[in-house]
């Protein structure tokens, strides 16, 4: 009866210590969601670039075939591919964990006790077939298998693998934002080097202006119309724009050696087509509305998916305080002899035991895990709605960027039509003496300027498609 009440006692103290625990841990209250915008604008217009696929975005097919290369070459990628198999397996682990474990085991031995021991006593008095004393050094022999199974009761193990497979699905939208992005940094990359390409053209040009115009003000001194003074002045404008042209050509080598690296190749020319550069046109972009973004962006969806896995993370260790049950077995031979081994019944051998574990004294320890997943919970919320502002921003910017700059290019390249008339007419003008030579100078300085400035313009109108094609969420199909 003692024995009885003990241990009705015991299990009343266990079952008041799940009851606790349960009322005790609650994960925190999710964080109120931000409404997504309406529309970037006015216009509320689904259609959206993103879902154009790079190949049919881009029109260059050199372009093209960088991306294709990077694509197949590039390390970075490489590594995040590889981060995948990780998640892959882990998911693999978790799953296995739901499953019963069974092990094949073999094993030989030797025994030899004491004659003045229980165990030694009771052999040297049995015998194991009749005139067969029991040997005082006794072999041992087994063969069989052992199984083990925990029963997922509070969803431990399933909430685990749960959180395992949204890492993983995680890692596939980490190796998208991934592509997206090195998709893009190719594509900038490359309308920088063509742009490169056509500077050092302008700056050759006007190279030859500059060295024409010099030698007229040397003809000019010769007649005692201009000073020494003027000869100098041009020589230093012509020698400005030579240097001018060194640091271009070292902007050309460093682009190239950019593009190759993220190429994953050592340094090589890059073919490119610098003709069709000014008169391409950006491209019409169709921004859709904001919602589309978190259907489109790889970083949003991997935000989204690993704040679902950290909902899972607080559930599994939430139920670390809960009991525990697990299935253990085994079944096999078991012989003091090997010819013995496979003798039934007489060296069948198996067990079956039920275990019911629940934690006492580690309590702290397990609650600051959960703690910790809370944690983790409501960092992976802030980083998900810091993913979709971020993503809101974005847009937003280039598609008033890309406004801008089509206002900007419209008035520089009205601007350069007019200096380069005005080269001419100054030209002419200092010819007869009627203007300073340092007109003739301000205006060439400004005339290159501006057709460099013009060309850097059309550069970021192209760029600025890029970014807002990548800032919807397209590149990565």
């Amino acid at each position: 009866m003692k024995y009885i009440k003990k241990n009705k006692i015991v299990a009343l103290a266990l079952v008041c210590l799940f009851f606790t625990s349960c009322k005790m841990l609650a994960p925190v209250s999710a964080i109120e969601k931000q409404p997504v915008p309406e529309s970037y604008a006015v216009s509320k217009d689904t259609l959206n670039s993103a879902k154009i696929k790079w190949k049919d975005f881009f029109k260059d097919k050199n372009l093209d075939n960088l991306i294709d290369i990077a694509l197949k070459n590039n390390i970075e990628l490489a590594v995040t591919l590889q981060e995948i198999e990780i998640a892959r397996n882990d998911v693999r682990v978790k799953k296995g964990l739901l499953l019963p474990s069974v092990n094949a085991v073999a094993a030989a031995g030797v025994d030899k006790v004491g004659r003045y021991t229980s165990t030694g006593a009771g052999d040297a008095s049995t015998e194991i077939t009749p005139g067969n004393e029991v040997p005082e050094v006794l072999q041992d022999f087994m063969l069989g298998l052992k199984a083990t199974w925990e029963l997922d009761i509070w969803k431990k193990l399933r909430n685990s693998k749960k959180a395992a497979y949204s890492r993983y699905l995680g890692t596939v939208e980490g190796k998208n934002f991934v592509v997206t992005n090195l998709v893009a940094e190719i594509a900038n990359s490359y309308y920088e080097l063509v742009a490169l390409d056509n500077q050092l053209d302008i700056v050759k040009e006007t190279i030859a202006l500059q060295k024409n115009a010099l030698e007229i003000v040397k003809v000019q001194k010769e007649a005692a119309r201009v000073t020494e003074l003027a000869v100098k002045k041009f020589e230093a404008e012509v020698l400005n724009s030579q240097s001018r042209e060194y640091e271009i050509l070292q902007q050309i080598k460093e682009n190239e050696n950019k593009i190759n690296f993220l190429l994953a190749r050592f340094p090589q020319p890059i073919v490119r087509d610098k003709t069709s550069f000014m008169a391409e046109i950006p491209q019409q972009i169709q921004a859709g509305i904001p919602s589309q973004l978190l259907i489109n962006r790889p970083d949003i969806k991997q935000a989204e998916l690993e704040l679902f896995a950290a909902k899972c993370d607080v559930k599994a260790a939430q139920a670390e305080f809960y009991p525990s049950f697990t299935i253990s077995g085994g079944v096999g031979f078991n012989a003091f002899k090997t010819s013995y081994l496979f003798t039934t019944p007489e060296s069948l051998i198996y067990n079956l035991v039920g275990d019911l574990t629940a934690p006492l004294i580690n309590r702290n320890a397990i609650k600051a895990e959960f703690n910790k997943a809370n944690a983790m919970q409501l960092q992976a919320m802030y980083e998900y709605q810091k993913s979709i502002l971020n993503g809101y921003v974005e847009v937003s910017n280039e598609l008033s960027n890309i406004s801008n700059l089509e206002q900007f290019y419209t008035l520089k390249n009205k601007e350069v039509q007019a200096l380069t008339t005005a080269i001419a007419i100054s030209n002419d003008l200092f010819k007869s003496s009627r203007v300073d030579y340092f007109e003739v100078l301000m205006t060439q300085r400004d005339a290159l300027e501006s057709k460099l400035e013009l060309i850097e313009t059309k550069k970021n109108q192209l760029i600025a498609v890029t970014n807002i094609y990548k800032a919807l969420g397209g590149g990565w199909n």
